[in-house]
């Protein structure tokens, strides 16, 4: 299955065109918030005493935790598809969009240090701040003609259908 990531390494208060690129560490990355949700998700069900039942529940809250949820919208078009996700304080510097044929991903990170003067003692603190968003597909698309842009802290991405106005046609035979 091939996909395609687009990134760009340009912070700007104008629209931001990605450059399509491909990464390997990729399925690293969504491993490791995998298994990061599923150890809290773990955490949580213990703390609960190990009672069953509440596997989804702990899931969904180990994810609040650990990612910021991103409101997203995909608008279904003649040609294909516009996905439109807000991404307070990302810019294309640390934001990457990996198509597949039926399949949409959005993946940001960024870190912040902050440093605070104790008694002398400079105390550095460092957060990190991702999202993860999969989003399905109803119709296959291109992913080697996608286009993604950042403007106002919503992320454009166009995703043009394949085929899209094929028809299917199913002979009948006779019994």
């Amino acid at each position: 299955m091939k996909s395609t990531m687009a990134t760009n390494a340009r912070p700007t208060t104008q629209p931001t065109i990605f450059k399509l690129t491909t990464s390997g560490t990729f399925v690293e990355r969504t491993r490791h918030i995998s298994n990061a949700i599923a150890r809290r998700a773990y955490e949580l069900f213990e703390a609960r005493g190990s009672e069953p039942g509440h596997d989804w529940e702990d899931w969904f809250h180990a994810e609040s935790e650990l990612l910021t949820p991103i409101p997203a919208t995909v608008v279904d078009t003649d040609g294909g598809f516009t996905v439109r996700a807000e991404v307070p304080g990302f810019t294309g510097e640390n934001v990457e969009v990996r198509a597949e044929p039926r399949r949409l991903i959005i993946y940001a990170r960024k870190q912040e240090t902050s440093k605070q003067e104790k008694e002398k003692a400079p105390l550095q603190r460092e957060t990190s701040n991702e999202i993860f968003r999969v989003l399905d597909l109803p119709h296959e698309i291109d992913p080697d003609n996608m286009t993604a842009t950042i403007k106002n802290e919503v992320l454009e991405v166009t995703l043009p259908k394949v085929n899209p106005g094929k028809k299917s046609t199913v002979g009948v035979k006779a019994a």
